[in-house]
């Protein structure tokens, strides 16, 4: 029994395919029409498997495009397969916090990965990738380079905010008055581990918790978090960006087991 996951979001399109394990998976920067992103990221992962789309019995949609997947043969909410697609890699997960580039959610599982509690900012860019990404810019550094920078801060800055707009105005101040780059960079990712810690702790994060979606693998996000949350932040064994298209494949799984692939 093959299946598939196909993950469309803002920023990037991630898919997977699988037999009880995973057999292939892809994540591509996404395109103007989701449709197009869909095809070319399960093409990527198909040939990665070696496989092709006939192969597939049952095929999952998710993300923010998953309306516009054409070739899935079920679409479910991105909250819900990050559930499952963390506790599959990790059983012992019981909190999920995905960051994406347009919104950030907190979610608690039970032992089956079904969602008991999520909370979702999707009204402000602060505490998403998309932050992040304004930050990186003004800094002048890649988002690599964000994460693994604020690890050298000799004296960690405080910002007064975590909107947007006044933290670039701290940030523009910081830089003229010549702080230095790591110190600022540490500021900015605390004040993301603040955001972000604040929709965990409205959902009773329990543990263990992990993190998926792109932002995990900010080294100075994750490292402000353990530091907010008091908890050390589990790191799943696969990119941590594919999680909800793997979660949206072992749904597939679950519906042709039971049946319900018709």
């Amino acid at each position: 029994m093959i299946v598939a996951g196909c993950d469309v979001g803002s920023l990037t399109a991630k898919a997977v395919i699988m037999n009880g394990s995973v057999l292939g998976h892809a994540v591509i920067k996404a395109k103007s029409r989701p449709e197009e992103s869909a095809a070319e990221v399960m093409n990527l992962a198909l040939e990665r498997a070696g496989l092709k789309m006939q192969d597939v019995d049952f095929c999952v949609g998710t993300g923010y495009g998953r309306n516009k997947i054409p070739f899935v043969n079920l679409t479910v909410s991105e909250i819900a397969c990050h559930g499952k697609g963390a506790q599959w890699i990790m059983p012992s997960v019981r909190t999920v916090i995905d960051i994406g580039g347009q919104d950030c959610k907190a979610m608690r599982l039970d032992k089956d990965g079904n969602v008991l509690k999520f909370v979702t900012n999707d009204k402000c860019a602060a505490g998403t990738g998309r932050f992040l990404e304004v930050m990186a810019k003004l800094l002048e550094v890649s988002l690599d380079e964000l994460g693994t920078l604020s690890e050298n801060a000799k004296d960690p800055l405080s910002l007064s905010s975590t909107c947007t707009v006044w933290v670039q105005a701290e940030v523009i101040h910081h830089l003229n008055s010549k702080k230095p780059i790591a110190d600022i960079a540490a500021a900015i990712n605390r004040a993301m581990a603040i955001r972000v810690g604040i929709l965990a702790n409205q959902v009773k994060a329990e543990k263990d918790i992990c993190m998926s979606g792109g932002v995990a693998k900010n080294k100075g996000v994750v490292a402000h978090l353990e530091k907010v949350l008091g908890v050390k932040i589990k790191k799943l064994k696969y990119d941590p960006q594919i999680v909800g298209a793997l979660g949206a494949a072992v749904i597939a799984g679950e519906k042709v087991r039971g049946g319900k692939a018709g």
